[in-house]
């Protein structure tokens, strides 16, 4: 089946909104219009995910689909622990990593709306933490760290898109890297407040602007959210993310009847062989009530509750009623809004023909290769450690959640398989085929 090909983003969330002008952005290319439309088959995509626990070794997998406003896919193979023989479940509730960056960025974006913050404003306007830092520039004649002024202060735009030149985190390597263990901002008992000043005091690796490098930035965008709403961040998301959008099984904090449900979380080996994690390890945040509530990483969820967050941003920021961002609010999410001039993107090119937005990675081309995942030009999505993933497709008007529990990221090859699978018939997503 042929239809006119819709547009990436020029159809999306086209609808005026009252809020203040938005910065010009790159926007995707247009298409031709003589593309095929992305089809879900249903069994093809049953046997893609039965391969992966048959045949690949995974533990078990789940997925949902929706399309056109529609349920078009759920599937669910293998177990959610292996040990206990409890199979993977619609219900079942997974640690989805660094999925939560997205969700923490649509709680700031709700305070964007509200005029309480400018995307260029320095971030030091509001955590004043930040003034002074300094930037790291080598060591002097006798090995000691040389630390200089940027030349601009890291802006709430660079937090956003992982430009402001803060270090990876714990496994940084080099001084900059030894400097950030040193001062432990990772510590579950500390709040938000204590960690993001541990932070601050932590020299810049880079001149904001320049680089992309994956960073604790999102715990900062966290921060900034409690400090602009006057609430507890946890507080501010039942109240504005998950209980409007009625996401009632979303939270950091396991609940005891949660138990039944949780899946294990599994170690894959180069060969293939997963090994479980014990629990005190694999649920060190979540099985307690800690005072660190992370923007980055954290929380829990299952594929109804994620896929409503998913269908909210397809929308237009909307869904059932619930208005939780204006259409051009999450436009502005979904584009690229990366410099020309940062070539250096660290591991974002591995995923693709990427640019990068507000807590999304942006598709800005087609896929180029046969080793590409494959998906359509203006969708965004993102990822979670333990192999989860999730996309809005605002031209196949597809969202799709998949669910996993095994470390490391990307060992294996679910991510791609799934998506060539749901886009096998897309000649405008589809990778090239050898």
């Amino acid at each position: 089946m042929r239809r006119p090909r819709l547009r990436a983003f020029v159809l999306l969330l086209s609808l005026g909104c009252g809020m203040p002008a938005l910065p010009a952005l790159a926007h995707p290319p247009a298409y031709d219009g003589a593309a095929s439309v992305a089809r879900i088959d249903k069994a093809r995509l049953d046997a893609t995910l039965a391969a992966q626990v048959d045949q690949a070794g995974l533990v078990g997998v789940s997925a949902l689909v929706w399309q056109d406003g529609r349920e078009a896919y759920f599937g669910a193979f293998g177990m959610a622990d292996r040990e206990q023989g409890r199979p993977m479940a619609r219900d079942t509730l997974v640690q989805i990593f660094s999925m939560t960056k997205p969700v923490t960025g649509v709680a700031l974006m709700q305070l964007y709306e509200r005029g309480l913050f400018q995307l260029d404003d320095p971030l030091e306007k509001y955590l004043p933490e930040f003034a002074g830092i300094r930037l790291y520039a080598g060591t002097d004649v006798k090995g000691q760290p040389l630390l200089v002024a940027p030349r601009r202060p890291p802006s709430v735009r660079d937090v956003l898109r992982h430009t402001a030149g803060f270090v990876s985190g714990s496994g940084e390597p080099g001084p900059v890297g030894d400097l950030y263990r040193a001062t432990g901002p990772e510590n579950f008992d500390h709040t938000l407040e204590q960690e993001v000043r541990k932070l601050a005091s932590v020299p810049l690796l880079y001149e904001p602007g320049t680089r992309w490098l994956y960073s604790p930035a999102v715990d900062v965008q966290a921060r900034l959210v409690e400090v602009l709403s006057g609430l507890p961040f946890e507080q501010y998301l039942q109240q504005h993310v998950f209980g409007p959008l009625k996401m009632k099984d979303t939270r950091y904090a396991l609940r005891k009847a949660d138990w039944s449900r949780v899946a294990a979380l599994y170690l894959r080996s180069d060969d293939g062989l997963m090994t479980r994690i014990p629990a005190a390890e694999a649920f060190k945040l979540n099985g307690r009530d800690t005072a660190l509530k992370p923007g980055s990483w954290g929380l829990v969820s299952t594929l109804d509750d994620y896929m409503r967050f998913a269908r909210m941003l397809l929308n237009g920021g909307e869904l059932d009623g619930a208005r939780i961002l204006q259409p051009a609010t999450v436009r502005l999410m979904g584009s690229d809004a990366l410099p020309s001039q940062v070539t250096d993107t660290s591991w974002l090119k591995g995923k693709g023909q990427m640019g990068f937005g507000i807590d999304f990675a942006v598709r800005v081309a087609p896929p180029a290769s046969a080793g590409e995942p494959s998906g359509e030009v203006g969708e965004f999505f993102w990822d979670g450690a333990a192999n989860t993933l999730f996309w809005v497709d605002p031209v196949n008007r597809i969202t799709a959640v998949l669910f996993a529990q095994y470390l490391p990221p990307g060992r294996g090859n679910l991510h791609k398989a799934f998506r060539d699978t749901v886009y096998h018939e897309d000649s405008s997503a589809a990778a090239p085929r050898p």
